[in-house]
């Protein structure tokens, strides 16, 4: 009896040894992430003036390291004509960075991916925001597509419906290459009309 009570205290014994050390790990990966993202510091910020109106900024999101050399988007199939068919087209904005990391910040819940448009060369380094204007009573979208710049000088960008124009380009990054970003999006409401994302900066790195 007294064998079988010390088998279960040394396993009870070896049990919470094992989950102290599994937190202990845990508690020191979140702790790197943390330093890691405190620690990186960009040198610039890149924005365009035709972002949409609506909506609130979220939080600033950089690569853990390297730069962004590729993007997908987010955005919402056609819903139709009628008035209560509300449309939000583009819904969120991804980049890939160059460690293997897929980073976004706020984001609308609506829509699908698309497949991911990469640089032949270099990173990206200046972008441009295809917006619809204020519809008044009519169904408002705000921003509809996005396209970049790449290190190389050619322009990279991704199917979206044909709505609203692009606007003038950013700033190419004064040093480094795209390694952030921070997006505006209108939170959704049940209202009848909704747009999602707005507008978008991006975060230069050295």
């Amino acid at each position: 009896m007294l064998d079988i009570l010390s088998s279960i205290t040394n396993f009870e014994n070896q049990r919470l040894k094992m989950v102290l050390w599994v937190r202990a790990v845990q508690s020191l990966i979140l702790i790197h992430c943390l330093w890691m993202s405190e620690a990186r510091q960009h040198s610039s910020v890149i924005t365009v003036p035709n972002g949409g109106a609506w909506g609130t900024w979220g939080d600033v999101v950089l690569c853990p390291q390297g730069y962004a050399y590729g993007f997908s988007i987010k955005v919402q199939e056609y819903q139709g004509a009628f008035l209560w068919q509300d449309d939000t087209s583009l819904n969120s904005i991804r980049l890939y960075c160059t460690n293997g990391s897929a980073i976004e910040s706020k984001a609308g819940p609506q829509g699908t991916w698309s497949d991911v448009v990469k640089c032949s060369k270099g990173y990206l380094v200046a972008f441009s925001l295809q917006v619809v204007g204020d519809q008044g009573i009519g169904d408002d979208v705000a921003a509809n597509n996005i396209q970049f710049t790449c290190e190389d000088g050619a322009t990279v960008v991704t199917k979206s419906h044909d709505w609203g124009t692009f606007g003038q380009w950013s700033q190419r990054c004064p040093e480094g290459y795209i390694c952030g970003l921070q997006t505006k999006v209108e939170d959704m409401a049940g209202r009848i009309d909704e747009t999602a994302l707005n507008d978008v900066k991006m975060f230069c790195c050295k």
